[in-house]
């Protein structure tokens, strides 16, 4: 993955965490938009393992609750 498109998806996840959810779509859409597909599954991958980035919650505790 490109350098820009890793901080642009690490800038959105920190404005999706300050409620900037807009502004966070403003910044990751086109990156997304303009991936190959080699580059978009390395963006899925990365969006999958961090989910936790943007919603400011540890993920791996939730699956221990009933």
């Amino acid at each position: 993955m490109r350098s820009s498109t890793l901080r642009a998806l690490k800038r959105a996840a920190e404005l999706t965490r300050q409620n900037r959810l807009t502004e966070a779509m403003l910044i990751a859409e086109p990156v997304i938009l303009t991936a190959d597909e080699y580059e978009g599954e390395e963006i899925r991958r990365w969006l999958l393992d961090h989910v936790a980035d943007f919603t400011g919650e540890n993920h791996e505790d939730s699956k221990e609750l009933p």
